[in-house]
């Protein structure tokens, strides 16, 4: 169903009238993110379908609230994936939902992050006024690239309409295996790894184990699991492990206590004992960790690494993100006034005034 004239309608309403709007789509990332200021609700619910797919092509086009999972189904029946893995946390999760979120599952350093896969998407900035961007096939996608700037903007630059997506064939095998070595050990194999091609896709380690995901040609990945040693776990039980990861059903996530995410450049050093156990996904890029601790000593830490640190979920105060720099800042800024001049798109839902 096409809702546009509608969703258009009420944006050009509150910026007639300076009246803020929440956005919600399927509200399976609504956790993510500061509160917002606004006293209204613009609900996307319902505006969805899929418009164009063409699998020799590689590329599938749909309204933004069309549910994850209708698409993922569409692509197995053709034998392809969204290759960066999103994340649903709910079963209503939306293919707008996951731009706007900009999150990526377990693959995202070996196939690259959402924004690496967005093509093109048309969109209402915070005028209400119907602008497209990008391209269907990745040779049509030049100029200052808007599509990717849209991913991971939480809806405070505009609302997606629709997107179109780069997606690949699905593996044509893949293994789990099984470490058992400590946190700091598994972080320096990884770096061995990465020094060579290598079939592995996803690689994490729990605390106590480290686990990897093989896939591609059948022969390459046999080869380096034989090569690599390990245990190799049942299929049902590897891809149990993964889509748990990717979910956040695994036992570290359980609970109502802060929930901190750490991003980091490759290579970097284990983080410090001090700040509690560590579950480390994307090859030791990113780590997660539970619990209420030294916030300000954490985001230093990760500063110094070239990385940052996000307050995930249950965040202890409304200091989600680290702080910007100045520049940084400033230019976000610009960004906003350039496509939500009013202010009206989920306003704070990064940082104050944004």
């Amino acid at each position: 169903m096409d809702r546009s004239d509608e969703i258009r309608a009420q944006i050009v309403a509150a910026y007639e009238n300076r009246s803020a709007l929440a956005i919600r789509g399927g509200g399976s990332k609504s956790f993510y993110g500061r509160p917002v200021a606004a006293s209204r609700t613009l609900e996307l619910g319902g505006h969805q379908g899929i418009l164009e797919y063409e699998p020799k092509e590689l590329y599938i086009c749909a309204r933004a609230g069309t549910p994850l999972s209708e698409i993922e189904a569409v692509l197995a029946q053709r034998g392809q994936i969204l290759a960066f893995e999103a994340p649903h946390f709910s079963p209503h999760a939306t293919l707008g939902g996951c731009v706007a979120s900009g999150l990526s599952g377990p693959r995202r350093p070996y196939a690259g992050a959402v924004r690496d896969h967005v093509l093109g998407v048309r969109m209402l900035n915070g005028r209400g006024e119907d602008l497209r961007f990008g391209g269907k096939v990745m040779k049509n996608v030049a100029g200052y690239d808007v599509s990717r700037l849209l991913a991971g903007s939480l809806g405070s630059l505009g609302v997606l309409l629709e997107v179109t997506c780069k997606v690949l064939p699905r593996p044509v095998a893949t293994r789990s295996l099984a470490f058992d070595m400590s946190a700091a050990a598994a972080l320096e194999q990884l770096v061995t790894w990465s020094l060579r091609p290598s079939p592995i896709s996803a690689a994490a380690h729990d605390g106590e184990r480290l686990y990897l995901r093989l896939e591609g040609a059948a022969s390459r990945v046999e080869n380096f699991a034989r090569a690599v040693g390990g245990d190799l776990l049942a299929d049902d039980v590897g891809d149990r492990f993964w889509e748990d990861l990717r979910e956040q059903r695994l036992p570290f996530f359980a609970g109502t206590a802060p929930l901190w995410r750490l991003a980091l450049p490759a290579g970097s050093p284990p983080v410090p004992e001090s700040f509690g156990t560590v579950f480390y996904d994307w090859g030791g890029q990113q780590g997660w960790l539970r619990g209420p601790l030294d916030a300000p000593a954490l985001r230093a830490w990760a500063a110094r690494q070239g990385g940052h640190a996000t307050a995930f979920r249950h965040p202890p105060d409304d200091a989600v993100f680290q702080d910007l720099p100045p520049a940084l800042l400033a230019l976000q800024q610009r960004l906003k006034a350039a496509f939500d001049p009013a202010g009206i798109l989920n306003p704070g839902r990064f940082y104050p005034g944004l």
